[in-house]
């Protein structure tokens, strides 16, 4: 797969964008399960998440956004582990 990130955009950002994509990627297309699955169990994935792509451990509170896209946008406002 080739992922084309804006020129403009900074190492987070792409990092964000990313991490996105690759979570729509590998998703096996059904919501139920996400839907079942509460929040404090996705946070810690998402938590994951951040840690393999951008290389950084963040805490993510549990007043977070619980969809990928706002999560993924605000990554850099979360307190580090």
């Amino acid at each position: 797969m080739r992922l084309n990130v804006p020129d403009d955009a900074n190492k987070d950002e792409a990092a964000a964008i990313a991490a996105v994509i690759r979570a729509h990627v590998n998703a096996d297309g059904d919501d139920e399960d996400e839907e079942t699955t509460d929040w404090n169990d996705r946070r810690w994935r998402f938590s994951g998440r951040v840690d393999s792509l951008q290389g950084r451990r963040i805490r993510t509170p549990a007043g977070a956004p619980d969809d990928a896209w706002s999560a993924a946008g605000r990554t850099e406002r979360m307190p580090f582990r």
